[in-house]
């Protein structure tokens, strides 16, 4: 990669960074399409002084916003497109001429990985494990651009949970149901669903086998997608495969999450491929 004054640059803005596999990803992304493009990584605490110092650089074409600034960094943007607006949150920022724009690829990410599965949405009954970003996240993006008839948010969180119930209902004539987390309420609404997406960190590494749903109440009609990509196959992902479940790994959200970025910066189509096998190759 030959970098000079024309290189365009992006970067992951968070606190831990360390962790960051957004740097490898696509920065194999640009090397595949030739483009003077560079990706690096900032641990950032004044998000509002950091996003004024990058709107002031020429070369700047975007961001990936992580943890804590996913809310934080929302004041300090120009525009917030809809969906994002809708979620509370962004992950994404692009740049164009010093007027930064917020996105949430996440959301975007879930329905692509869904998609890409050929999982079939319209007029399903969806169950989603989870209260938290990403599944507010997944959430607005099932009812906004999905014609699901019935979406169930099951949380251990009562008010976290009720919150995204009650602003889900405002955007949408689907059903939304919401019940605490436990077996019986899985073992009530399971068997009328369809699909079903954990989106909590349950049964991450090192805690690989923990999982939220018991084997047995898993059916062959249901599919199955974990955002959990760290182990690429979580305890959920084996018991649903057991099962004769559909499943859609995390890594693919991930993935596609990451697409949608590259796309909005660039303006090409991301070389999905090249960036899934550097994904890959960080897990066992």
């Amino acid at each position: 990669m030959h970098i000079d004054t024309q290189t365009k640059f992006c970067g992951v803005i968070g606190n831990p960074i360390g962790h960051s596999l957004s740097p490898a990803i696509h920065n194999a992304a640009f090397r595949k399409l030739g483009l003077n493009f560079v990706y690096l990584a900032w641990q950032v605490d004044a998000i509002g002084d950091a996003l004024k110092g990058l709107r002031a650089l020429g070369n700047f074409c975007g961001a990936s916003v992580t943890i804590p600034h996913k809310v934080a960094a929302m004041p300090f943007l120009d525009h917030v497109e809809e969906t994002a607006q809708r979620i509370g949150a962004i992950n994404t920022i692009v740049s164009d001429k010093g007027k930064l724009t917020g996105y949430n690829t996440d959301a975007t990410g879930a329905l692509r990985a869904l998609r890409e599965g050929e999982v079939e949405l319209r007029g399903q009954s969806v169950i989603l494990i989870g209260s938290g970003g990403a599944a507010r996240a997944i959430a607005c993006a099932l009812v906004a651009e999905s014609s699901i008839t019935k979406l169930t948010v099951l949380g251990i969180d009562d008010r976290e949970r009720a919150s995204l119930a009650k602003d889900l209902r405002t955007q949408t004539t689907s059903t939304v149901e919401d019940f605490y987390l436990d077996e019986s309420s899985l073992r009530r609404i399971l068997p009328d669903a369809r699909v079903l997406i954990h989106s909590t960190p349950v049964g991450m590494s090192p805690k690989a086998d923990a999982s939220c749903v018991p084997a047995a109440l898993l059916h062959p009609a249901l599919t199955v997608m974990d955002i959990v990509y760290n182990p690429l196959e979580t305890k959920l992902l084996k018991d649903a495969k057991h099962a004769g479940c559909k499943t859609i790994a995390g890594l693919e959200m991930f993935l596609h999450q990451a697409v949608a970025q590259f796309e909005l910066w660039t303006g090409q189509r991301a070389p999905v491929d090249v960036m899934r096998t550097v994904l890959e190759s960080h897990f066992p």
